[in-house]
């Protein structure tokens, strides 16, 4: 059951720089040197895509955007 392309976005205004995203999948995003997060990965492979979801769906903000 192959998900697709996955494109990830982060709204870096929004950002609360809770982290928990970059806990949660950190080959896709990192704390930058300002404390907001950073998508290290726009297109993730399907295997990383059920976290970047779910990391999406943790964030305090929703400053996660993930389309397909």
């Amino acid at each position: 059951s192959s998900i697709g392309s996955m494109f990830v976005t982060v709204d870096r205004e929004s950002c609360a720089a809770t982290g928990g995203c970059a806990q949660l999948c950190p080959d896709v995003f990192s704390i930058g040197a300002d404390g907001i997060v950073v998508v290290t990965q726009a297109s993730p492979n399907e295997s990383l895509q059920p976290l970047v979801l779910d990391a999406a769906d943790l964030c305090p903000t929703a400053a996660i955007s993930v389309e397909f």
